[in-house]
């Protein structure tokens, strides 16, 4: 009698099912991901009441009106900032990938908020890159006690698994994702099976365990995650860790299901640790007595929720090749050149000739529309050497035509700047203005003539 085959080879890549292995999965096109993999269930059947299809173990269906809103409650994590950017707080049953460059902080922002959160139950901590007694020697400078904390130095699946079923913690950090293996994935660590498939484990029993999970990840050259694309697509949010030239650091959602990614979280790192900026409103601000030189605006730009007033620095000289070239890294760079066609097109501002350079004080990336008008002021006020007034502040968004577009929660912008002692605001016209040194404008012309009405270079 023909023995019954117990085991196939599953694509881990696309989930493509083969009676036996190939070097490179039919479907999907990669190679080497083929991995044997026990069949389970019985087969056959249609739906059995009370159960999911028959083979699918111990899954149920059941009404959407009986689940307890209280299952997808958060967990406060002791941090506001951190609880800005991922939505109010801990998503349970959440997993949570956050990248950044080698030394940012991302383990320190990690041990504070186990240390802070707002949980009674157990809290894993998983270091595959330091030992415990490196871990506590941080925790001793950040002042944290961690009689909470239980710490397993191994990135081997396997011992993991067994220390979670025993351990049952609430919030489960893996530092870094990068160092987590199994045999049954290879026996090479590292490479982009082996993350997926320990990833998939972790983020399979927190989410049946209603616990939440942080995967650390380093980033490449080109600042993205490192591995495979797909481990973004596995968790629930992914959060990057950015830093300035000085002591900043400034934490973005690039997604988020249960929350926007509009928001920012801006921290100090220090020698005790990070800690959160309560006003960023100076921080962007370059403290100077006597005017502002050339090629130097202030604009009023939204992220998320706040108002920041950030400096926009822009300097303009003759291109070096046949070609201009724009430097920008903190403002698009296309922006940049969209905005001085603009300049070019409906003021005669010959930029074409010139190589731009564009900055923004404190080393924030600017992504909002309404940085366009004093990026442009400080284009104009870079190529003809005449200054802009301290005193001002700018938002609006230019179309293609020259035209100032309206902004959303202008008002809000209005009143942040005037608390920082702006006397004048350049903005289009949207919302009703009852502010006075307000001056709405409608095209890049008018802007421009009330921004330097009275000024010389």
């Amino acid at each position: 009698m023909k023995k019954q085959k117990t085991f196939i080879f599953k694509c881990s890549s696309c989930g493509q099912e083969e009676a036996k292995w190939l070097g490179r999965c039919p479907n999907c096109g990669e190679w080497n991901t083929l991995i044997e993999t026990p069949i389970g269930g019985t087969g056959g059947g249609g739906l059995v009441p009370g159960k999911g299809r028959a083979g699918i173990g111990s899954t149920q269906y059941f009404p959407l009106s009986s689940v307890d809103p209280q299952a997808g409650s958060r967990i406060p994590s002791g941090i506001p900032e951190l609880d800005r950017v991922l939505g109010g707080g801990i998503m349970k049953r959440s997993a949570i990938l956050v990248g950044g460059e080698p030394g940012i902080g991302k383990s320190t922002l990690l041990l504070q908020a186990a240390a802070s959160s707002g949980t009674k139950g157990r809290i894993l901590y998983i270091s595959g890159e330091e030992s415990a007694g490196q871990v506590r020697m941080r925790a001793d400078r950040l002042g944290i006690a961690g009689d909470r904390i239980e710490i397993c130095c191994t990135g081997r699946l396997e011992d993991i698994e067994l220390i979670l079923e025993a351990l049952k913690p609430v919030i489960v950090i893996a530092d870094s994702v990068q160092t987590l293996h199994t045999d049954e994935a290879g026996f090479v660590p590292g490479t982009v099976n082996q993350m997926k498939f320990c990833s998939y484990e972790l983020i399979s029993w927190v989410k049946e365990h209603d616990a939440a999970l942080f995967l650390v990840a380093h980033v490449t050259k080109e600042g993205v995650i490192s591995g495979p694309k797909t481990l973004e697509h596995m968790v629930d949010t992914v959060l990057y860790f950015e830093q300035s030239d000085g002591d900043s650091r400034f934490l973005r959602a690039a997604k988020n299901r249960f929350g926007s990614v509009d928001e920012i979280g801006i921290f100090m790192m220090s020698e005790q640790g990070l800690t959160i900026v309560e006003d960023p409103s100076l921080l962007f601000l370059v403290a100077r007595e006597g005017e502002l030189p050339a090629g130097v605006a202030t604009a009023a730009v939204l992220e998320g929720t706040r108002t920041l007033l950030v400096e926009i620095q822009a300097l303009t000289v003759p291109a070096k090749g046949a070609m201009s070239r724009v430097f920008s890294d903190r403002i698009d760079s296309a922006r940049v050149a969209r905005v001085a066609a603009i300049l070019e097109k409906h003021l005669s501002l010959r930029l074409s000739d010139q190589d731009l350079y564009v900055n923004v004080a404190g080393g924030i990336r600017i992504a909002e529309v309404g940085v366009e008008l004093a990026l442009a002021g400080a284009l104009y006020s870079a190529r003809t050497g005449i200054p802009l007034s301290a005193r001002t502040a700018i938002a609006g968004e230019l179309s293609l035509a020259g035209e100032v577009r309206p902004l959303k929660r202008l008002s809000g912008r209005i009143k942040t700047a005037r608390s920082l002692g702006f006397e004048r605001f350049v903005c289009p016209y949207g919302e009703p203005l009852e502010h006075s040194g307000v001056q709405a404008v409608k095209d890049i012309k008018s802007a421009v003539k009330s921004l330097f009405a009275g000024n010389t270079p």
